[in-house]
C-alpha cells in the first residue's frame, strides 16, 4: 500500500492517453517498442509490419522502486500503422517531464530479423529540450538483442543535456518466459553506479506481460523496475 500511494500520484497526468490507447479501434500489431517483446514477438511483428493498414496499440506502465529515493511510475503509450511510429511518455527522460515522439519503422529478415525506429521527440517539464533517439531490435529464434536510447538536447540549460539508453539481451526457451541481462543510463534517478545493470525475468499471456528488472544486485542497493503491458 505504502508502494502504490507513492506511485499514484505520478501516474496521473498518464490517464488520458492510456485511455484513448484501451479504447481504440482493435488492429495489428506492425511494431511496437522493441525493449518489451520477447524475441517471438519481435520476429513476428517484423513480419507483419510491411503490410499492416491498421492500428496497433501498446501500453507499458514501469514502477521503480529505488533504495533511499522517491519512487515513482513511468508509463508509456505507442501506436502505430505501417512505417508510422507515434509515442508518449513520462518520467522517462526525467522525473515530472513528457515527451512525444514521431517515428519510422523499417524492418528486413525473416529468419535474423531487424527492427529499427528512428525518431524525433520533443521533450517538456523539468526538462525541456529536442530528442533525436533510436529502438532497435535484432532477433533470432529464441534470442534477441534490443536497445531503445536518445540524446536530449536540453534548450534551457546547455549542461542538461544528456545520453539516455536502455540495451538489453533477451532468451525466451518458452512462448510465454523471458529472461536476460539489462542495463539502463538515465537521469530520471541516480545511484553511486553511473549506468545500472542487472538482470530480468517475464512472463505473457497473450497480449500481457510482466516484468521484474533487478539492477546492480552485488554493487550497491538494488534497484527494481516492475513493468507490466498490454497490446492490441
Amino acid at each position: 500500500m505504502k508502494l502504490l500511494s507513492t506511485l499514484a500520484p505520478t501516474v496521473a497526468p498518464a490517464f488520458l492517453i492510456v485511455a484513448a490507447a484501451l479504447l481504440a479501434p482493435r488492429g495489428t500489431p506492425a511494431q511496437t517498442t522493441a525493449a518489451l517483446q520477447t524475441p517471438q514477438a519481435l520476429a513476428a511483428a517484423a513480419q507483419e509490419a510491411g503490410s499492416a493498414k491498421t492500428w496497433a496499440y501498446a501500453l507499458t506502465m514501469d514502477g521503480y522502486i529505488i533504495p533511499n529515493a522517491t519512487s515513482y511510475a513511468s508509463p508509456t503509450v505507442t501506436a502505430d500503422r505501417d512505417w508510422l511510429h507515434l509515442e508518449a511518455r513520462y518520467n522517462s527522460e526525467d522525473l515530472r517531464t513528457g515527451s512525444l515522439w514521431l517515428g519510422y519503422n523499417f524492418s528486413a529478415g525473416k529468419k535474423l530479423v531487424l527492427n529499427v525506429t528512428p525518431m524525433l521527440g520533443g521533450v517538456f517539464g523539468r526538462t525541456t529540450g529536442i530528442a533525436p533517439g533510436c529502438e532497435a531490435s535484432l532477433t533470432y529464434k529464441q534470442f534477441a538483442l534490443s536497445i531503445s536510447n536518445e540524446y536530449v538536447f536540453d534548450t534551457s540549460h546547455e549542461s542538461g543535456s544528456f545520453y539516455y539508453s536502455w540495451p538489453q539481451a533477451t532468451y525466451s526457451p518458452l512462448e510465454w518466459l523471458h529472461v536476460g541481462v539489462v542495463a539502463e543510463r538515465t537521469k530520471a534517478f541516480h545511484t553511486k553506479l553511473g549506468t545500472q545493470r542487472g538482470v530480468f525475468g517475464g512472463v505473457s499471456y497473450k497480449r500481457v506481460h510482466f516484468t521484474t528488472n533487478v539492477f546492480n544486485f552485488g554493487f550497491t542497493k538494488p534497484t527494481l523496475v516492475l513493468e507490466v503491458g498490454y497490446s492490441r
